[in-house]
């Protein structure tokens, strides 16, 4: 509605209208003042669109309001504001002038065909080209002059035109049409139905994932590294995420925006040979059968569209999706499906505070009731594919016993790939890492020659991580990494690149040189390919740090601070870049600037607490640290670190009810227990240390300090 239609938003009325045949918004610019802009394009057909202005350097920037084009009797027909809940202003990165909704590099890629992005380091510009302004055959299917020679012969001249017998040569079908891309892998396949279970299974088994990893391009949660060819395989260009906190809930359901890819790889469907086009047809970017008819396709109606399967009365309208593909909206009013197609598992909401299917629908009951539902119902049945919660939760909350999870996690082969690089790729950020033994080690390095190159990559992720812990030094670390300058993927050659960075090329053999060089540059390249982001610049700064090039390191970080002055973790990495180089100065004066940018930031405050202890400014430093504790409720180590100054600075008693509060909001946080135990002990209150012995027993039954401290005080009893 462009007929002066309006709408307010934190105290900024924005007003859409016509001029001169033009559709116009009067709104707030990257100054705060309002003024007109001139709409290039509308992005989006339905349930939303956005719309793109054009402002300097070539940048096509998304309006942060959007049309709703649903019906009106389902709330559309609306201008709205993509973040109601908060009060985005022009210094926001999220405001519409900013990077974060900036087309060329957030959402061109996938919304248009043969994207050239064109970004100009040097200028801070683009010149952004592409084939189509939307998503058409070749998207998907790549470059089609052979396919239309192809379409404009006869076969007996096909036969003699080597372009196209190039392509059917290359995909060893006759039947490829030209195609650079032929997404044939359904060809012949038919899903049959067991007889002795009802269950489908595939005639032929997938014997590749090209249709898969086609649509992962962009329905996925990854970033790009590089242009993709159409013989790449999706990681040599892109890095698809795990199942990381933000993004997923700790048992693998979606949480942030993932588009689909990680979800479906989690999935029994996935397992089984399922592809998109079994349930999509992506020609009318459709399901191929409307509601239920999609299931029934390989799962018989007569078996699962019963009351004894979904126990609810026929009346209902529940349908397969309600119970196995749960939904979650978007962008406003855009609702997603998960893609996992899980059980719904109440039981796991009540012990990590996941979603469930049930309680979705049954907002007006408690999840013990539910899970009591589905025991009653089902008896104590199979509890789905997806099993692990408990190892996701134990990483993310450090808990003492996450490397035993995630090594039993690993070691489950039946579980997906995806959800074992997730517990590989964080397995030595737990407090308690069991490298003594060196299982964890052993997993790491067996893991490095995994098939699936996405285990590859996240055992490398854990080796870098072990090595700047000091877990392991530089060259157990480089002979683990080096096999995999040779890998098949661009992605895993680039984690083995990043590792081996600090080595001395001049004690390499030519040979080996070359091939360092090589996965060095790719890694290079890959940063480069996004050099308009902090977050590029930054990795970049952290690379040149590691081969000792301090100059190309330092330009690196203060681009990525030019580009985004609000970014976090620039000003963390400049500043430890100055504290390595001993210029503290440097570093207690960047986090100072840092924080006059950003003077909520937990990760900041932290910082400079630290840099203040350093320079023994104790009292300055509990100041610090108390403020990032606050700021980060959840981070337990903030809580911990904060304790132990108290306790340097103001002495135990104090450090005692730090702690004690600390304890309160991460009961099983090992570090905080250990430290009210010591001191605890200390000081002697002999009965409270033994009271958090007990504790860090139960959750560390194998701790032999503890257990002497307790038979001690037995010995001492009797």
């Amino acid at each position: 509605d462009f007929n002066n239609a309006s709408l307010t938003y934190n105290r900024i009325t924005s007003v859409f209208f016509y001029k001169a045949d033009q559709y116009w918004v009067r709104t707030d610019g990257s100054d705060g003042a309002l003024q007109d802009f001139l709409i290039k394009y509308t992005f989006g057909v339905y349930p939303l669109q956005q719309y793109l202005i054009e402002m300097p350097g070539g940048r096509l920037q998304a309006l942060d309001i959007a049309w709703d084009t649903r019906p009106k009797e389902q709330g559309g027909q609306r201008w709205y504001h993509l973040h109601p809940d908060e009060k985005i202003n022009y210094k926001d990165v999220l405001h519409w002038t900013g990077p974060n909704l900036n087309w060329n590099y957030m959402c061109a890629d996938c919304h248009s065909t043969n994207l050239q992005k064109n970004y100009d380091a040097a200028s801070d510009t683009y010149n952004t080209q592409w084939s189509e302004l939307n998503v058409s055959c070749e998207a998907c299917h790549g470059p089609g002059q052979a396919h239309q020679q192809w379409a404009l012969t006869t076969d007996a001249q096909a036969a003699e035109d080597d372009a196209v017998k190039n392509y059917v040569v290359k995909n060893d079908d006759p039947d490829s049409k030209g195609l650079t891309v032929a997404l044939n892998e359904r060809k012949g396949v038919q899903w049959k139905i067991n007889p002795a279970n009802g269950k489908p299974y595939r005639s032929v088994p997938r014997l590749s994932n090209t249709e898969i990893e086609t649509c992962a391009r962009c329905h996925s949660r990854r970033s790009q590294f590089a242009q993709p060819q159409p013989d790449d395989q999706f990681m040599d260009s892109f890095r698809p995420a795990l199942l990381t906190r933000g993004l997923y809930q700790v048992d693998g359901q979606i949480q942030d925006e993932v588009y689909v890819y990680g979800s479906f790889l989690q999935s029994k469907m996935y397992q089984a040979g399922v592809t998109c086009s079994d349930c999509h047809d992506p020609h009318i970017a459709g399901l191929k059968l409307p509601d239920d008819r999609v299931c029934n396709q390989c799962h018989l109606a007569a078996q699962y569209r019963t009351r004894q399967h979904h126990f609810h009365p026929a009346s209902a309208t529940t349908s397969c999706l309600d119970c196995h593909m749960t939904t979650k909206t978007y962008m406003g009013v855009d609702q997603r499906h998960d893609h996992s197609f899980r059980i719904p598992r109440p039981d796991l909401s009540e012990k990590f505070n996941t979603g469930n299917a049930c309680n979705q629908c049954h907002t007006d009951k408690s999840q013990q009731w539910a899970a009591q539902q589905l025991v009653q119902w089902y008896g104590q049945k199979e509890p789905g594919l997806q099993q692990y919660a408990p190892v996701l939760n134990a990483q993310r909350k450090q808990l003492p016993d996450a490397d035993k999870y995630a090594i039993n996690l690993l070691l489950n082969t039946t579980q997906p790939a995806i959800a074992r690089a997730t517990a590989l790729s964080q397995l030595t950020i737990g407090p308690f890492f069991i490298n003594q033994s060196g299982e964890a080690l052993e997993m790491i390095a067996e893991h490095l020659s995994h098939d699936d190159a996405m285990i590859r990559r996240a055992g490398l992720e854990a080796l870098g991580t072990q090595y700047t812990l000091g877990n392991v030094d530089f060259e157990q670390s480089a002979n683990l990494a080096y096999p995999l300058l040779d890998d098949e993927v661009r992605l895993v050659r680039m984690e083995a690149a990043r590792i081996l960075a600090p080595i001395d090329q001049d004690g390499l053999e030519p040979e080996d040189q070359e091939k360092l060089h090589h996965a060095l540059q790719e890694y290079i390249d890959g940063q480069l390919f996004n050099s308009e982001r902090p977050e590029s610049q930054v990795n970049l700064g952290n690379l040149y740090h590691s081969m000792n090039d301090y100059l190309k390191a330092e330009k690196a970080f203060r681009q990525a601070l030019k580009l985004q002055p609000k970014f976090v973790p620039a000003w963390i990495n400049l500043a430890q870049f100055y504290s390595v180089l001993n210029r503290e100065k440097d570093a207690v004066q960047t986090l100072q600037m840092g924080l006059e940018k950003i003077p909520d930031s937990a990760d900041i405050h932290h910082a400079v607490g630290l840099a203040q202890v350093r320079f023994k400014l104790l009292s300055e430093a509990v100041v610090s640290l108390e403020k990032a504790a606050l700021l980060a409720p959840e981070n337990a180590y903030y809580h911990y670190v904060y304790g132990i100054s108290v306790n340097s600075y103001q002495g135990p008693e104090a450090a005692l009810q730090v702690l004690n509060e600390a304890h309160q909001l991460h009961p099983e946080n090992m570090d905080i227990l250990m430290a009210l135990f010591t001191i605890n002990q200390e000081n002697g209150h002999i009965k409270d240390a033994l009271s958090y012995a007990e504790k860090i027993i139960k959750l560390e039954p194998d701790n032999v300090y503890i257990k002497n401290f307790i038979l001690q005080l037995e010995k001492i009893k009797n």
